[in-house]
C-alpha cells in the first residue's frame, strides 16, 4: 500500500502538470494492481473529469464509493461529473451527501450552489454560495460566480465588482503589462491597449467599446484571437489591430481588457451602448456572395441560416446547444429555404436530417481565403433570418445588424439576462428562451412562429 501511495502521489504531480492521460495511465496501473483501492479510482474519476470524459469519471467515483460509501471528496466530484452530464437530481443528491459527512466542506457548498446557477434555481445557488462564503468569504472564483449572478440578475454595480475577482481565478487569461491598467483616466490623446479576455464571441460583443474610447480621444490597439483579425479590420473605432500570436510592437499608455472597459465606464441597463452595426463586411464580398448564393442554390422567396451547435469544449454547452432535429419545426414556416452555416462539429448531424424541408450546405472551404467569418458575414447580409443558438455567431450576426433568433437554455449566459425576449446589446435580436432543461422542440416551435409572423404579418 506504500508503494501505491507514493505512486499515487508521483502521478498527481504529473496530472497536475496538466498531463491528464498520462497520470490516469499509472492510476489505472494501480487499481490493475489493487482493485480496493478507493484513493486510485477517485483519482481515475479526476482524471477522466479533467479529460472531459464525464461518464467515465462518473464509474470511477462509484467504484471508489462502493469500496468506502463514507467518501466525502468523491461524492463532490461525482456530483460535479454528473452536473457536466445534465443529471442534475443525482448530482444535487450526491453533494448533500457529502455535506452530510463533512458539513464544513466549502468545495461542496460552491459546486452545488453551480449546479442551481446552471439550471436555474438562482434562489438555491445563494443560498449553497452564501454557505461556502461563510467558510471562505475570499474565495476568487465563489466571487466571480456570484458576479456572474448579479450580472444576468441586471444589477451590474454589483455584478462588475464582484466579476472583477475572475482575475484572481486560476482559469483566468493573466495579461501583465508595465503601463498601468485603464481605470478611467483621461484618454485625450493617449494610446490604450484593448485585448481579448476570453471566447470569440465575447471579443465580438465588447469590441464595440473601442469606437467610444477612440471618441473620447484615444488611439485604440486592439489585441485580438488571430482568427478574429480579418473581420475586425472591418470595426469601427479600432486604430490599429494586433493578433495576439504577435506581441504588440507599438507604445502605449494604458491597457484594459476589453470586457474591463464595460465595467469601469459602469454600463447598466440605462447605458448599454446597443448601437449597431458597429462590424461592417467589404461591399465586394457582400456582392460576390450574392452572386454565389444564387448560382449554387435554387431560387427562394426567403432564407434562414441555422446554427446549432457551439463550441463543444465550453463548460456549458450542454446547455447551449441541441442537436438539430430541434430545429424540424422550421420546416413549417412558408416560402423558406433552410441554410446551414454549421461548420465543424455538429455539421454531420445534417446526414440524418429528416426534415420536410431539405438543408442546403454551403461550399466546404468557406471563410478560408478571405479569412475567419469573412465569407460568413456577407452571407449573413443575404439571409433574411438567422437561427443560431449561443455561440460567437450569434454575437456576429447581432453586430452586423442582422435579424437573428437566439435559442437560449433555460439559465442563459449572463449578458442575456432574464425573464425578457430583447436584448439592447444588439436591437435586432430576438430572444426565445427554453422553459425546461433539455425541450429545445417548443423553443424552434416559437422561433418558427415568431419568424411566420415576421415574414407573413397577418392581414
Amino acid at each position: 500500500m506504500q508503494d501505491s501511495n507514493q505512486k499515487l502521489l508521483a502521478a498527481w504531480e504529473v496530472h497536475q502538470r496538466g498531463d491528464y492521460a498520462a497520470a490516469l495511465a499509472t492510476y489505472q496501473e494501480i487499481v490493475s494492481k489493487e482493485p480496493k483501492n478507493a484513493n486510485a479510482w477517485c483519482y481515475i474519476g479526476i482524471a477522466q473529469h479533467d479529460l472531459k470524459e464525464y461518464a467515465q469519471a462518473v464509474e470511477a467515483y462509484e467504484r471508489a464509493i462502493a469500496i468506502q460509501p463514507a467518501f466525502p471528496i468523491a461524492l463532490n466530484n461525482l456530483g460535479n461529473s454528473l452536473r457536466y452530464l445534465g443529471r442534475i437530481e443525482e448530482a444535487d443528491q450526491r453533494f448533500e451527501q457529502a455535506l452530510k459527512l463533512k458539513p464544513d466542506y466549502f468545495n461542496a457548498y460552491r459546486n452545488r450552489g453551480t449546479l442551481h446557477a446552471w439550471t436555474g434555481r438562482i434562489d438555491l445557488a445563494l443560498r449553497y454560495y452564501a454557505d461556502a462564503m461563510r467558510l471562505h468569504p475570499q474565495d476568487a472564483e465563489l466571487h466571480r460566480n456570484l458576479g456572474v449572478i448579479s450580472l444576468l440578475q441586471g444589477n451590474f454595480e454589483v455584478g462588475w465588482k464582484e466579476y472583477r475577482y475572475r482575475w484572481q481565478c486560476t482559469d483566468a487569461s493573466k495579461t501583465r503589462y508595465s503601463q498601468p491598467k485603464w481605470i478611467g483616466q483621461d484618454l485625450q490623446g493617449k494610446t490604450i491597449l484593448l485585448y481579448a479576455e476570453q471566447g470569440l464571441g465575447d471579443t465580438l460583443h465588447f469590441v464595440r467599446f473601442a469606437k467610444i474610447l477612440q471618441i473620447a480621444g484615444a488611439r485604440t490597439i486592439v489585441h485580438c484571437q488571430a482568427s478574429l483579425a480579418a473581420i475586425l479590420q472591418g470595426c469601427e473605432g479600432i486604430s490599429s489591430l494586433v493578433p495576439n500570436t504577435w506581441k504588440v510592437p507599438e507604445h502605449f499608455d494604458y491597457h484594459c481588457s476589453l470586457m474591463d472597459v464595460a465595467d469601469v465606464m459602469q454600463i447598466d441597463l440605462s447605458n448599454i451602448p446597443g448601437e449597431t452595426p458597429y462590424i461592417k463586411s467589404p461591399p465586394n464580398l457582400v456582392a460576390y456572395w450574392k452572386r454565389q448564393l444564387n448560382e449554387i442554390l435554387p431560387p427562394a422567396k426567403h432564407r434562414i441560416g441555422l446554427v446549432w451547435q457551439g463550441n463543444p469544449n465550453h463548460q456549458a454547452d450542454m446547455f447551449r446547444s441541441f442537436p438539430l432535429e430541434s430545429l424540424e419545426p422550421l420546416c413549417g414556416i412558408e416560402d423558406v429555404q433552410l441554410i446551414s452555416l454549421q461548420f465543424g462539429k455538429g455539421s454531420e448531424q445534417i446526414k440524418s436530417w429528416k426534415g420536410s424541408k431539405p438543408i442546403y450546405q454551403l461550399p466546404e472551404d468557406l471563410d478560408q481565403s478571405s479569412g475567419a467569418f469573412m465569407d460568413t458575414a456577407a452571407i449573413l447580409h443575404h439571409l433574411d433570418w438567422i437561427v443560431t443558438s449561443d455561440t460567437s455567431l450569434a454575437h456576429l450576426a447581432g453586430a452586423l445588424a442582422r435579424p437573428t433568433a437566439l435559442m437560449l437554455g433555460f439559465t442563459p449566459d449572463w449578458r442575456w439576462l432574464l425573464d425578457r425576449p430583447d436584448t439592447p446589446w444588439y436591437p435586432t435580436m430576438h430572444l426565445i428562451r427554453q422553459t425546461t432543461i433539455g425541450q429545445w422542440h417548443s423553443v424552434a416551435q416559437q422561433v418558427a412562429s415568431y419568424i411566420t409572423n415576421k415574414l407573413h404579418p397577418p392581414a
